[in-house]
């Protein structure tokens, strides 16, 4: 499917797309396989919706009836499909924006545990100490057990100025710490840069927003009039927890002159699309490293894998999230909306990330944190989630034993706020200063 085709698509957070509307009628369902299963299906659900409001103790909305049994429909799929309320749904389109009331901070459900996928730079939850991997077991003093992930991030969000407490247990921990957190607008800015040595770039993409791409190229531009030109540049992604697919094909294409960026691939033609890159527009030839890790997910993963792909770019860090499915937001006609999971992403070559993420080509953790905490609190991957997609034909993957450090709590955490080098990013521009020493060297020879 060509650009013009996807005119009419609005893709949002974690690699979603937005259908125009939602249709289920008598006479499309008549053209479904199944349908007297179906029907069969719906009188059971009709004949306990009657048997609740005639006999539960006390009066019921059928319409909050109707929408916990849709709720449970769609979290009985997959991590990603959800149903959301009109108040949600409203909540979500504020996030593609990029500016919101709350705590700035991503989350996600991991064994139906509230957990923290990263603190969003420079805000308060940033400021707070809030770290990638805290558990949330209770939002002003209420458990987060029976939360969905859109209830928790309702009861976080709110005008700036008023305080939210969050409790947390921490792996480092001894016991529960709560940390009162002050709420402010929340306006994330997607793009940071800075000139690490003369020459020599540097662009933080915090996340996936509307206008990524732009503020992108508006970096660029400044940097290599500042520098005369670029002789190598550090794509920092690590935490970026996704956002608009649109935006991840266009930063992908700001680097690549041609080829396939990224395909999707559904049970219907209208789910089967792929992206490509044009020649217009394109970056100077500069040597990239990519940096990634475990909270590196959705669309950052697309670039990465495009990059890496295509030899564009070289790929550094620790292996990726893993999210590699799209979801479709169906509006409802009362103002709420279905969040579908209906295609899986692959990257130019064919690789399907999905559970397995980008892997990079040159891996490297930091010691400090790898020897503070085990596996399981320092990374939460698509594949650690309850119910998540497989690759086609893949074997579900046996759990990871790990046992936890003992009598070493305190003297973990001071580890890891101890280090203040970003071994990474020192890597990264090692990396690029060998590649015109290596050039210069061939050209000589």
């Amino acid at each position: 499917m060509n650009m013009g085709k996807r005119k009419g698509l609005f893709l949002v957070f974690f690699i979603t797309t937005v259908a125009l509307g939602l249709v289920v009628g008598k006479s499309l369902a008549q053209k479904a396989s199944g349908v007297g299963e179906a029907y069969e299906s719906l009188k059971v659900f009709t004949d306990a919706l009657s048997l609740i409001q005639k006999n539960y103790v006390e009066k019921v909305n059928s319409k909050d009836l109707v929408y916990g049994a849709m709720k449970g429909m769609l979290e009985g799929l997959d991590p990603h499909s959800s149903f959301m309320n009109p108040d949600t749904f409203k909540e979500m389109q504020v996030d593609t924006r990029g500016e919101f009331g709350g705590l700035g901070i991503e989350i996600t459900m991991k064994d139906g545990i509230l957990t923290v996928v990263s603190p969003i730079e420079d805000t308060p939850a940033f400021k707070a100490g809030i770290k990638a991997g805290d558990i949330i077991i209770k939002i002003d003093g209420k458990g987060t057990k029976d939360l969905t992930l859109m209830d928790a991030v309702k009861m976080m969000r709110g005008p700036k100025g008023t305080q939210v407490t969050i409790t947390v247990v921490r792996e480092t921990f001894a016991e529960p710490r709560d940390f009162t957190v002050t709420r402010d607008i929340i306006a994330v800015k997607s793009v940071k840069s800075k000139t690490l040595e003369s020459g020599y770039g540097y662009v933080r993409v915090a996340q996936f927003q509307e206008k990524t791409d732009t503020d992108l190229d508006n970096v660029l531009d400044k940097m290599e009039k500042e520098n005369g030109g670029l002789k190598g540049l550090v794509l920092d992604m690590r935490n970026n927890p996704g956002g608009l697919l649109d935006q991840a094909v266009k930063v992908s294409d700001d680097f690549l002159e041609s080829g396939l960026i990224v395909y999707t691939d559904g049970r219907i033609e209208g789910q089967k699309m792929t992206f490509s890159a044009k020649k217009e527009g394109i970056r100077p030839n500069y040597p990239i490293v990519v940096l990634v890790n475990s909270g590196s997910a959705s669309a950052s993963e697309i670039v990465a894998g495009a990059l890496q792909d295509h030899g564009r770019a070289l790929i550094l860090g620790t292996q990726t999230f893993g999210k590699g499915s799209v979801q479709t937001i169906y509006p409802l006609e009362d103002g709420s909306a279905l969040r579908l999971t209906t295609a899986r992403y692959y990257t130019p070559s064919g690789r399907s990330i999905q559970a397995k993420g980008i892997t990079p080509d040159i891996i490297l953790e930091t010691e400090k944190v790898k020897k503070a905490l085990p596996r399981a609190f320092r990374e939460v991957r698509e594949k650690d989630l309850d119910g998540h997609l497989l690759v086609p034909g893949a074997k579900p993957e046996k759990e990871e034993k790990t046992d936890k450090p003992k009598g070493k709590e305190e003297k973990a955490e001071a580890q890891i706020d101890a280090e203040p080098e970003d071994i990474q990013l020192n890597r990264a521009l090692e990396l690029l200063k060998s590649w015109q020493v290596f050039q210069k060297t061939i050209k000589k020879g």
